[in-house]
This record gives structure tokens, C-alpha cells and sequence, in this order.
């Protein structure tokens, strides 16, 4: 949630940086808004005021003598007139807090306007793997070497669903072990979170009430009262310290999460969202960070290199890409997405999202932290970077380290976890 303070004092600005998402938008109703609400509450405070004078006025009256019949009806109407102020206090308040929560975050200054056509290609690395034979795609791939079962994947719970199976699901295992063994060796705290949760956590991670038709809610609707299953760990573990003022010496919490995750969108017969590509389920191993006001940057930094480096350490060849502000999810002011290549596509597909949200979550969840030294309470700044989601990370390893007799070099990163095999071979076996 943006600041109004910031809105009221930088609106021009404000308008200027939100247009690269929004063109053209203006917020001078969030502005008016705002102004009436300040007028009410000054109203309820001279009201008030009033009130406490005349109160202590009545007992010495009484006490001279004087009637007080009269003060005493006025404190009956002033207070009756207090009800009804602070009921629309109430409703302004309610009123402004929806239009905020329905504004995105405000980009930084050095992301593009636009959409994904203007997302920035900031690097490549690795060489993208060419064959002297006629490759195979993933999808062919995997049945061949009986690693995904699609068919029946789709039996069980409709299109855009797959059975991991044999080898296939030694596979999935292995890279979600050598993801967690990664985040374990640099001090990341391991969580296992709840899958199904609560409105306030949807709310505050940004995607609702937006984006509130997107995820499977338990009883089949939205209700701020029901709870859904999520569409990514981000949304549990952003919400941890939810309503908590933690000390400055606490900083930064690192925190890291398996999970499936759920989301309302299916494959289909397009070619670059075939296989696993796309999906209503999926793995992804997502990383968390609570920082201070000024440790952002650092922060964000951090994760993108730990986000590059089991990419790199997988062996995959992938492209760097800054999103353009439209292409940014609502709750980030910047983001970059790590892009692996998928040969029988021919372009790159994200496994990893690592974006800084600033204190923009921290003010929905009302996630702050004690200045050391200053005791000034400051609101905490969230990032988020998948490490990594592995539905796009599997083809890709197919694809790339496919052999011309139809076996798979397994990354030698995951070798350990399956057992010292050093490839799956035609016939769905490894060695």
C-alpha cells in the first residue's frame, strides 16, 4: 500500500511513476478523499474538545448555584453528534483504505512504462545447446522415458495436470533436495507453511482484493472470511510477521519454503505452454526476506545471485531480464526474472522471479521494526525470489542435456540425490 502522505504531498510524482503501469491515471478522488477524511476527524476533535471543557465547566456551576439544564442538553447533542462523526470516520476510512489497497506499487525510477515488450534483457549465460541429431521436446521426452504420465495426470484432475512418476519423480525430488541443501548451507531459516489460508494473508501479500478470483477458495467464492489454497509460499511467509514490531537488531530475517503451489491456470495446446510448462499445481521452493528501511537494495542483490547460482550450477542456459513496470506484479516496484532457454520453443521461459516490494507490504501487514538507538518505529521493506520453481526447470533439463540415443545427462549437482546416477537412459532406467 503506497502512503498517503506521499500521495498528498508528491501527487504529480506519484501520478507520473504509477502511469508507467496505469497511463493516464489521476488520483485526485484518493486526494479528495483523504482531505475529507482529515476534515471529519478535526469536526470529532472540536467536538471533543468541547465536550471535555464543558464537563468540568457543569460540576462547579452546580456547585454555585447556577442552572446547568441547558449544558447538560448541548453535552447530550454534542455527544450524540460525536456518534455519528466517528460512524463516518468509520466510512471514509473504510472508503480511502480500499482505494489504496486497489493501487499498485509505485516503480522505481529506472524501470521502463510498458509491458513485456519492454522488459530488458540484461544478460546470457552459458551457450544455448546445439545437436547434430533432431532433438526431441520434453513432452515426447518424458513419455519415452516414462518419467511423466500426462494422460492420466489429466484423468485424475482435468487439463493442465501430470503424474510425476519413476525416475520423473526422483528427478522432481532431487532438484527440490538440492535447492533446500543450498538455502540450509547459507543460513536460511526452513519453513513449512499452511497450503490453505486466510484472506489477511492474500490481502496483505498484495494480491487481493484484486487479484482475489485467481486462486481456488476452499467453499468455491471469495469470502474475507473464507481461505484458499496459495498460489506460491510468498503469500504464507510474507504474512509471518503480520501485525509484530520486531527490533532493529533482528534484521534481516531470511526465510525460505517448499511448497505446491495452486493457481487458477491450465496448460493448453499452444506450444510454449505444453508439458509441464504450465499448470493448476507446481513446486517451487520460495525465499523470503524481511529487511530494514535501508537494506533493501543489498537484499535484493543477495537473492538474485543465490537465484542465479543454482541455475549456473545446474548447467542451464538462461537470459537476465528487468520487467518493465506492467510486467511487474502489482505489489513489486521492480523485478527480474530469470529465463531458462527451452530448445524445442525456441524461447526463454521464467523459473525465478527475484522483486523488492519496499515497505509497500509491510504497510498491509503492518510489519514494522525499533529504530536501535532512535527508538523511531519504522515500517520493514519484503522481497521475494522463487529458488526456484521446478515445473520449467524440468524440460529444460530434458531438452538441453538430451542425447542423441535418447538418454538424459543428469545434472551433476543432482547426482547425489539419485543415488550417483549419472543419466536416465532410453528405456526409462538410470545409471
Amino acid at each position: 500500500m503506497i502512503d498517503i502522505r506521499k500521495i498528498e504531498e508528491n501527487q504529480l510524482e506519484i501520478e507520473k511513476a504509477l502511469g508507467k503501469r496505469i497511463p493516464g491515471i489521476k488520483l485526485d478522488e484518493i486526494v479528495k478523499t483523504s482531505m475529507e477524511r482529515r476534515r471529519l476527524i478535526t469536526s470529532v476533535s472540536k467536538l471533543q474538545e468541547e465536550r471535555n471543557r464543558v464537563s468540568k465547566e457543569i460540576p462547579n456551576k452546580k456547585k454555585n448555584g447556577e442552572n446547568v439544564d441547558g449544558l447538560i442538553l448541548r453535552m447530550r447533542e454534542v455527544g450524540d453528534e460525536i456518534a455519528i462523526r466517528n460512524s463516518e470516520v468509520r466510512e471514509i476510512e473504510e472508503k480511502l483504505n480500499d482505494m489504496l489497497s486497489a493501487l499498485p506499487n509505485v516503480p522505481d525510477d529506472d524501470v521502463l512504462a510498458g509491458g513485456k515488450e519492454n522488459n530488458e534483457v540484461l544478460l546470457t549465460w552459458g551457450e544455448q545447446p546445439k545437436f547434430d541429431f533432431q532433438p526431441k521436446d520434453h513432452c515426447t521426452l518424458a513419455e519415452e522415458l516414462n518419467m511423466i504420465d500426462f494422460k492420466r495426470g489429466v484423468k485424475l484432475a482435468g487439463q493442465g495436470s501430470w503424474i510425476y512418476k519413476g525416475v520423473g519423480a526422483e528427478l522432481e525430488w532431487a532438484l527440490l533436495n538440492f535447492f533446500v541443501d543450498s538455502h540450509l548451507k547459507d543460513s536460511w531459516e526452513f519453513t513449512l507453511v499452511p497450503h490453505m489460508l486466510t484472506y489477511e494473508c492474500g490481502y496483505t501479500a498484495g494480491q487481493f482484493p484484486k487479484f482475489q478470483n485467481e486462486v481456488y477458495w476452499l467453499d468455491g467464492t471469495y469470502r474475507k472470511d473464507g481461505r484458499f489454497l496459495l498460489p506460491t509460499a510468498e503469500t504464507a511467509l510474507v504474512n509471518l510477521h503480520r501485525d509484530e514490531v520486531l527490533s532493529e537488531d533482528e534484521l534481516p530475517k531470511k526465510y525460505f519454503g517448499y511448497t505446491p503451489c495452486y493457481r487458477r491456470e491450465a496448460g493448453s495446446s499452444r506450444v510454449e505452454e505444453r508439458g509441464t510448462v504450465r499448470g493448476h499445481q507446481f513446486n517451487k521452493v520460495e525465499l523470503i526476506q524481511y529487511t530494514k528501511d535501508d537494506d533493501s537494495e543489498r537484499a535484493f542483490e543477495e537473492m538474485l545471485a543465490k537465484a542465479q547460482k543454482l541455475i549456473q550450477d545446474l548447467g542451464l542456459h538462461y537470459q537476465l531480464s528487468k520487467l518493465a513496470a506492467g510486467d511487474c506484479s502489482a505489489s513489486m516496484c521492480r523485478t527480474y526474472d530469470i529465463e531458462v532457454w527451452i530448445p524445442s520453443m525456441g524461447i526463454y521461459k521464467e523459473v525465478s522471479s527475484v522483486s523488492n516490494s519496499r515497505d509497500y507490504q509491510a504497510r498491509r501487514g503492518n510489519m514494522r521494526y525499533k529504530e536501535k538507538g532512535t527508538g523511531v518505529i519504522k515500517y520493514m521493506h519484503t522481497l521475494n525470489a522463487s529458488g526456484l520453481a521446478t515445473s520449467r526447470l524440468l524440460p529444460a533439463i530434458l531438452e538441453q542435456n538430451q542425447m542423441q540415443d535418447g538418454s538424459i545427462l543428469i545434472p551433476e549437482v543432482l547426482r547425489k540425490y539419485m543415488g550417483g546416477k549419472e543419466k536416465i537412459n532410453a528405456n526409462g532406467d538410470s545409471q
